[in-house]
């Protein structure tokens, strides 16, 4: 069964700035304000005003940043929780939210395409700024699950969609809904829908590896479904975050049981076996010097260097114990999202972005 329906946003980017003017649009000046040279990586000692309390909690840009993306034009996009989208051109941060353009709410996944359109995965389905508008193509009614939590681009051009209803395909014009068996789980700790697929990954050989809300990984072939849980060595079956390093490895992340690595054989499990602490664990990134790294709640960051693991966290200087998204920029700059905003990791110490600028 296929169906598509497109339906196109009247608006397009809300900017803020320190003056309010009525519906709802500002307009910025940031560099003569706050001092910040076109490089994002200055930080004067003036901070941000806080234009409206509904999005800046303690001077910050926003209370929750769900995802980091950096575009082909070198623009930083934010994902937030429930504030729409955020983009830095390193000379002003503009928002798009629900009262302007598309409605938005939880934004769970940024990525590009080979014409440079940005796709958005959000909790009201997919999607895209050609540079213009922002639209939503998503179908109407049923059909689509519109709350979506994965999404990727394969090497074929094809969008693969992870929703509470499982997983779906979007070839640019239609869409096509998949339905995923569901493997023999005791008492599975569902946290949000049984059927939610939470990670899609594509490994080399072109196999999809997708996370389940309870019911443990599944692999797809093109062909055929293949189940993994903890009777196959999982440390956990309901996954949260999933990533493929340059190596072949497949990083999961769950939400009882930490964190595992899958070489394509066996599972090791660092968090059972005591390497690293915290359960929780998601924001996967693997940076240019091929060190992978991830958050784990209440217990901050770890870094892998294919040996050690090395935790920063408050001692560091981080003020949030929940990341989400973890980002290395084209100019070797470190950014983390989650709860309490965004921040920049300069080696050593974290830092607010909001607080003391970009």
């Amino acid at each position: 069964m296929k169906k598509t329906s497109y339906t196109k946003a009247s608006y397009f980017i809300l900017i803020f700035s320190f003056f309010i003017i009525s519906c709802n649009v500002q307009k910025v000046k940031k560099l003569e304000t706050v001092k910040i040279e076109t490089s994002i990586g200055e930080r004067p000692s003036v901070p941000p005003i806080v234009v409206d309390p509904m999005f800046f909690i303690d001077g910050q840009l926003c209370q929750h940043v769900r995802k980091i993306f950096q575009d082909r034009k070198g623009h930083l996009w934010f994902g937030t929780n429930v504030y729409g989208v955020m983009r830095f051109d390193g000379d002003t941060l503009l928002y798009s939210d629900n009262r302007n353009a598309v409605d938005f709410g939880r934004i769970t996944g940024i990525i590009e395409d080979k014409k440079g359109i940005l796709w958005f995965g959000t909790a009201n389905g997919l999607i895209k700024y050609d540079g213009q508008q922002f639209t939503n193509v998503s179908p109407k009614g049923d059909y689509l699950d519109h709350e979506i939590w994965s999404l990727i681009i394969d090497r074929n051009g094809l969008f693969w969609i992870g929703t509470n209803e499982g997983i779906s395909s979007f070839d640019g014009k239609e869409f096509t809904a998949y339905t995923i068996p569901k493997a023999a789980v005791e008492d599975p700790n569902t946290i949000y829908a049984p059927n939610r697929v939470t990670g899609i990954v594509e490994d080399k050989a072109g196999n999809l590896w997708l996370g389940t809300d309870g019911f443990g990984l599944c692999k797809y072939d093109g062909k055929t479904f293949t189940n993994y849980t903890t009777k196959d060595g999982l440390c956990d079956n309901t996954i949260y975050d999933l990533m493929i390093d340059s190596k072949e490895n497949l990083w999961i992340g769950t939400y009882w049981g930490g964190v595992s690595k899958y070489d394509g054989e066996t599972f090791t499990n660092f968090t059972k076996d005591e390497v690293i602490s915290g359960v929780e664990v998601s924001g996967f990134y693997e940076d240019k010097k091929g060190n992978v790294w991830f958050a784990a709640e209440n217990n901050g960051i770890y870094r892998y260097d294919g040996k050690y693991f090395t935790n920063f966290y408050k001692k560091n200087g981080l003020e949030t114990n929940g990341i989400l998204s973890i980002f290395e920029d084209k100019e070797g700059r470190f950014w983390f999202g989650g709860w309490g905003g965004l921040f920049r990791f300069d080696g050593k110490l974290f830092s607010s972005v909001g607080k003391d600028g970009f």
